[in-house]
């Protein structure tokens, strides 16, 4: 049902964009991801270093404002200690360290974001993200498991972006999830990091 509506609404935009005075330009972009999550599951957390790469369109209306919807493969997570309770097994006996453990999770995102340009070439954005997991470990020693995520995550997404020239631009951002990103019963863990990369747009 999601993805239905998640369709409906691009096809709207896209067929709304036709309909604009201005040129619609098509693009690609990546870059880099560093990512962390809300869970007190993690103990020293670190941010976890990604990437993302994929597509967008830009719909303008006017000279100030357009539409950018995107599709993006992203790469995102967190590292930390990972606490053993092997207490419970052997009451009264030493606590044991902690191990390095790492949360992986793989998205296919697809952002729908409002640009607004405060002067030309520079603009802000912000919007929402709906993203699709892909994929998703834990990892820990030896030790793998799967299937911890949610199969789907709503975030927000607020960032610059300026046009460098000849089709060429440059964004940073920042984002945060709305919705849990794994399934605990201890915590709500939320994504959320930031973003820089490069792109250019088709003339």
């Amino acid at each position: 049902m999601k993805k239905i509506l998640l369709i409906s609404l691009l096809t709207i935009l896209t067929i709304t964009g036709v309909k604009s005075q201005e040129k619609i330009q098509f693009g690609v972009k990546g870059g880099i991801n560093f990512t962390n999550i809300t869970s007190n599951e993690l103990y020293n957390k670190e941010y976890k270093t990604g990437f993302h790469v994929g597509a967008l369109v830009e719909i303008p209306f006017g000279n100030k404002f357009s539409l950018q919807p995107e599709i993006l493969y992203s790469t995102q997570g967190v590292k930390g200690e990972v606490p053993m309770y092997y207490d419970f097994i052997y009451p009264g006996g030493p606590a044991p360290q902690p191990m390095m453990g790492e949360y992986k999770l793989d998205y296919i995102q697809v952002p729908v974001l409002a640009k607004i340009y405060v002067i030309k070439n520079f603009s802000l954005e912000i919007g929402p993200s709906f993203n699709f997991l892909v994929n998703d470990e834990l990892i820990y020693n030896s030790w793998t498991s799967t299937d911890i995520g949610k199969s789907f995550e709503f975030s927000g997404i607020v960032g610059l972006s300026y046009k460098i020239k000849n089709g060429f631009f440059a964004n940073a951002r920042y984002f945060h999830g709305f919705t849990n990103a794994l399934d605990s019963n201890f915590s709500e863990p939320k994504n959320y990091g930031f973003s820089t990369g490069f792109g250019y747009l088709f003339k």
